[in-house]
């Protein structure tokens, strides 16, 4: 096996133009809208939904997901706790940068391990915003829109998140979103209010 070579003899460079400059130019602040939960517990319905809204109210604003991003970015990683490790960094980076342009990122990722989204946590800083999507593991299996439990269950499916492989959830997270009870429109509603009052939306 070929060692890779890291890099080496490499400077940050400093933007002339800052991301306060950015957020003023926005109308809004920039964040990272870190969205985790069971897979079809709503992650990405939720976040896709609340892009619609800040979209049309003029801000600027972007959706990483999970699935999306495995198609490139990440698709030379699998699913054991190394890859999903490696996948949530590079997410990690990824999102900083959108909330150094000053946008507001929302990512739609599974995100199992407490320790991976700690990590994340301290790329993005003070604009990093943890928010559970919390639905049982009983509705998500009955949902199952790409049925994926039930290849789980079967055995199809190794290292399957709530089935076969752990879900740390959230201890201390900022927005806790009751999936199961609470329907698109109400989830989305409780961002924008929790954005509203972080001080980061103010026309929304």
């Amino acid at each position: 096996m070929v060692e890779k070579i890291k890099a080496t003899n490499i400077t940050w460079h400093h933007e002339t133009v800052t991301r306060q400059d950015r957020e003023a130019g926005n109308g809004h602040g920039g964040a990272v809208l870190w969205f985790t939960g069971l897979s079809a517990s709503g992650k990405s319905t939720i976040a896709q939904a609340l892009q619609a809204v800040l979209f049309e109210h003029g801000c600027q604003t972007y959706v990483l997901d999970g699935d999306n991003i495995r198609h490139g970015l990440n698709k030379d990683l699998g699913f054991s706790p190394e890859d999903r490790e490696e996948n949530i960094r590079r997410i990690g980076e990824v999102a900083a940068l959108f909330m150094d342009a000053g946008m507001i990122v929302s990512t739609a990722f599974i995100s199992p391990y407490r320790a991976d989204r700690d990590k994340a946590r301290s790329l993005c800083g003070d604009g990093f915003i943890e928010i559970y999507v919390h639905c049982p593991v009983e509705v998500c299996e009955e949902r199952d829109p790409k049925g994926l439990y039930k290849k789980a269950r079967s055995g199809d499916i190794p290292e399957f998140t709530g089935i076969s492989a752990p879900y740390e959830a959230p201890e201390n997270a900022e927005l806790t979103l009751n999936a199961a009870e609470h329907d698109v429109e109400q989830c989305v509603g409780l961002v924008i209010a929790y954005l509203q009052e972080r001080g980061i939306l103010k026309n929304a």
